[in-house]
């Protein structure tokens, strides 16, 4: 764990104020400071947030909609994009740099909240509210959980850290297994729920709130079949009518008007600077585009836009789904071999507003309503209660201008929320987990990835032979040999 013990722990500070946004850095504070202040303390739990906003801007999308059915890359005659491509494909290596640099920012937020819970353990200021020692507490304990989760989903057992180790402490750490991780994720989301449930008075957009903490941990039962515990913290969500779906879809992607109605949690971005801002149209564009779809001419995109929706994605939208035009653009012009047609990009992510580079601003979504009732759904109907999972069903498709039968059997069912799933949150790194949690993954790949190499003549012959170990990604091979980890069976 090499890249976060050695770390210099740079935190970001500004001036409080109402917005979360502004509470981004113009100084510094380091590990070896003394914490004087509520002041120092808010501003570390700021910290704790900066490996999301770097995870989910900069790998964690190639990982899973890139590694799921929803993404695929496209060839270019500039770029082989073997990073990338290798994982769209399933056949990366422990060498792989987005796999490195995902395990490695996801540990540099862990330690970054483990410093600060233990700080704020033995911190002697004078809190003007207890409520905001508990927010600071439960923020750390809600990103800490949501980083372990992440790395049990992708990479399994993985070390097991909750306190800041330098030096040899750290090397000497080696992984613990899926189950203790799964342990300490729900221990630490139960934990923050007790402590956000304390500060609700001092809750702000785009900071972690007890709801978020708390479906969360519903979303880790859900991934452990644990339908009662699921259950029993979605309908509370529900019942607590904080969240609405709001009345149109294109509304959750306005990056001028941000939504915190339905999105319950997101990665806050901001196109002030370009540290805050992320940049997934240019990503997303197709790569002969120019400045059609970016609106900036004056950025080269040739190395960017590689990534494209699968014709898998595209068909899974039934006729009238108005979903369908918010997440798909299409741009008519010339692909890579000078093929004129109409070519389909991710539209929810937009251009910047008033940046003149490629800064973007958008939020991105990773804990919406929508995702509450369909999760509950699934619940119900894992449990035997179909007909009481069919209205929340409903809710989700009815907003997309879609109608729903009154009666399913449960394999029905079960394969609609599939599908609605797929479509409701294409492009916000739900697909890969959901086909893994529901033991589809190997199945979906095997097909999807046939359909592709029919397409695509590009693709390697070896592409998409799935196998249960590609389930994980491999331990990335700098933690192999730093810290004689041992690797994931197959690779």
């Amino acid at each position: 764990m090499k890249q976060y013990i050695y770390i210099t722990f740079i935190l970001i500070l500004s001036s409080c104020t109402d917005s979360f946004l502004t509470l981004y850095p113009n100084t510094t504070l380091n590990e070896g400071n003394f914490y004087q202040s509520e002041e120092e303390y808010i501003l570390l739990a700021n910290g704790c947030y900066i490996s999301l906003r770097n995870m989910e801007k900069n790998n964690h999308w190639v990982i899973t909609e890139l590694a799921s059915d929803n993404l695929g890359i496209q060839y270019c005659a500039t770029s082989g994009e073997a990073t990338r491509g290798v994982i769209d494909n399933f056949l990366v290596s422990a060498n792989n740099e987005t796999v490195n640099n995902f395990w490695s920012t996801c540990y540099t937020g862990v330690y970054r909240c483990s410093k600060l819970l233990q700080e704020l353990e033995r911190a002697t200021i004078q809190w003007s509210s207890e409520a905001l020692r508990a927010r600071c507490m439960g923020e750390a304990l809600f990103l800490r959980g949501m980083y372990y989760f992440n790395l049990v989903r992708k990479y399994g057992g993985v070390p097991l850290v909750t306190t800041p180790l330098a030096g040899q402490d750290a090397v000497n750490v080696k992984r613990s297994t899926e189950e203790a991780i799964y342990q300490q994720v729900i221990s630490d989301l139960q934990e923050a729920i007790a402590q956000l449930e304390q500060a609700q008075d001092y809750e702000e957009d785009g900071r972690a709130n007890e709801t978020a903490a708390k479906t969360l941990l519903a979303k880790v039962y859900l991934t452990l079949q644990n339908y009662e515990e699921a259950g029993k913290l979605y309908r509370s969500i529900i019942q607590a009518e904080k969240y609405i779906l709001l009345p149109e879809y294109a509304d959750l992607f306005n990056p001028a008007q941000k939504d915190f109605k339905e999105t319950i949690f997101s990665a806050q971005y901001s196109e002030s600077t370009s540290g805050l801002s992320q940049r997934f149209i240019f990503l997303h564009a197709p790569n002969t585009s120019k400045g059609d779809v970016t609106q900036r001419p004056n950025i080269n995109i040739n190395w960017a836009g590689l990534v494209r929706p699968t014709q898998d994605l595209l068909d899974a939208f039934e006729p009238g789904d108005k979903r369908k035009e918010v997440s798909i653009g299409y741009w008519y012009g010339p692909d890579w071999d000078n093929t004129v047609y109409d070519i389909p990009y991710c539209a929810k992510y937009k251009p910047p507003i008033s940046a003149p580079d490629d800064r973007c601003g958008d939020n991105f979504p990773i804990i919406r309503y929508s995702d509450v009732l369909l999760s509950y759904a699934e619940v119900l109907n894992e449990m035997n209660q179909t007909a009481d999972a069919i209205p929340f069903v409903r809710q989700v498709r009815t907003r997309a201008g879609l109608e729903t039968r009154t009666s399913y059997t449960q394999q029905e069912l079960r394969t609609l929320i599939e599908k609605e799933r797929q479509v409701e949150f294409c492009f916000e790194n739900h697909r890969w987990y959901d086909l893994k949690r529901t033991g589809r993954a190997l199945e979906v790949m095997k097909a999807h990835g046939i359909r592709e190499k029919a397409r695509k003549t590009f693709i390697p012959a070896n592409a998409f032979e799935m196998e249960s170990y590609k389930l994980l990604l491999p331990i990335p091979a700098e933690q192999i040999q730093i810290n004689g980890l041992e690797q994931n069976p197959g690779y």
